[in-house]
């Protein structure tokens, strides 16, 4: 599987995704934004546009299907329950189905609820996984709730999905946010070694060659996979009043998506 990640240049901070098959040459773009990057990037490659995948509705990952549709003739997939949120979606998609580019790629569908109501994610069946996840989860973080999200839904699909996932899953998300994440990470867990260390290494990275994170980096550097560190509760627990004694994970993650909010 080829795998070309397409940073956008843009103030969102978007990240663009072309899956190739490297014997037929096809290929698979995900949230075409800038369109000119995403073609200028297959051409160079010789890689021939076929499909065209939205992990979600919202505009600055869908903003490109119709020009990308109109230079390419690719097919728009999306979740099923978008095809009427998305302008020409072709395939609506449901947790299980698989996509398939070219003669050796295979991607199985994840219905990933939390950021939009209408929101997959796609593994693929290769070694290491990779998992393309849109605003679903960050490099170190989690994606926000406020437009036609659920907080509860996302704690569903961190702690019944992706914590599912091997340690070896590379993580591919819709934008660069791994800074600011790890800033995150580190005012709530200040101690956190690994975050610190990577924080320090990445201070100056060049997002068009950006740092590809794994399950087992995120299980020690995201605060969402975190839920039971105790220096995690207890600064919770000393900021927030509405935190319980014994708080389970599902009030600590809501509770830590609220602070990101405002952080």
């Amino acid at each position: 599987m080829i795998v070309h990640q397409i940073y956008a240049d843009n103030p969102l901070r978007n990240f663009h995704y072309l899956i190739a098959c490297p014997e037929t040459r096809d290929a698979m773009v995900i949230d075409p934004l800038d369109v000119q990057k995403c073609l200028d990037r297959a051409a160079n490659d010789g890689l021939n546009i076929t499909k065209i995948l939205n992990t979600h509705e919202h505009w600055d990952h869908i903003g490109g299907n119709a020009e990308m549709q109109e230079k390419t003739g690719a097919n728009i997939y999306a979740h099923h329950g978008a095809v009427k949120k998305i302008d020409n979606v072709e395939v609506g998609l449901k947790a299980g189905d698989i996509i398939s580019v070219g003669t050796t790629v295979k991607l199985k569908v994840m219905d990933t609820p939390g950021h939009t109501m209408s929101h997959i994610c796609l593994l693929s069946d290769t070694e290491p996984p990779a998992l393309f996840c849109g605003d679903t989860l960050f490099n170190a973080g989690a994606g926000n709730c406020h437009n036609g999200g659920d907080p509860d839904d996302m704690y569903d699909t961190f702690a019944g999905q992706l914590e599912l996932l091997s340690d070896q899953t590379q993580i591919y998300p819709g934008h660069d946010y791994i800074i600011n994440n790890l800033g995150f990470t580190l005012d709530r867990e200040p101690g956190n070694k690994e975050a610190q260390k990577m924080l320090d290494k990445l201070q100056r990275q060049d997002p068009h060659n950006a740092y590809i994170t794994t399950m087992k980096d995120e299980r020690r550097i995201n605060s969402f996979f975190r839920l039971t560190s105790p220096v995690i509760i207890q600064k919770l627990q000393q900021e927030v009043p509405s935190i319980s004694e014994n708080p389970v994970p599902r009030e600590i993650f809501k509770a830590l998506r609220e602070l990101r909010n405002h952080w």
